[in-house]
């Protein structure tokens, strides 16, 4: 909270405090849930109509995959510029009113390379990580299909 606090107090908008503002969906959630469409559909079952809906796209199939169930903001995370501003125009062009954010790697050096007309969004993780802390994430594997038979 003291660190919204301070993002606010200095001019950022902050990003959600947890899953009650808004709802991201991240690469686990749809592999759990088996598609793109399937996490959306059972996330829009529990939540209001005013519950936002956020989706982690690793690629540009992703991005337009979730745009195309409705979300209303599409992360493009870890994209290069180039690339992102590629995905950006294009997704755009399709769904313009989806919200674009981009997400990964992005500080004070290097946002202007980010900043282009189609992205609405820029995250900055930099701006509230100014201590060191453990990195470590868990990935969930698609179960895979044995051909053996005990």
């Amino acid at each position: 909270m003291v660190e919204k606090y301070g993002l606010l107090v200095g001019g950022a908008a902050t990003h959600r405090y947890d899953l009650s503002n808004m709802v991201m969906l991240k690469d686990n959630h749809v592999t759990i849930c088996g598609s793109m469409k399937a996490a959306v559909d059972k996330v829009r079952l529990v939540t209001g109509f005013s519950t936002k809906i956020e989706v982690e796209a690793r690629n540009l199939d992703e991005a337009l995959e979730a745009a195309a169930t409705g979300v209303d903001i599409v992360m493009l995370d870890n994209f290069p510029p180039q690339d992102l501003n590629e995905a950006s125009k294009h997704i755009k062009k399709l769904f313009n009113q989806v919200l674009l954010e981009a997400s990964g790697g992005i500080t004070e050096e290097n946002v202007h390379r980010y900043a282009k007309p189609t992205i609405d969004i820029i995250s900055m993780s930099s701006l509230v990580q100014g201590y060191e802390a453990v990195d470590f994430s868990m990935k969930v594997l698609p179960k895979l299909k044995s051909n053996s038979t005990p």
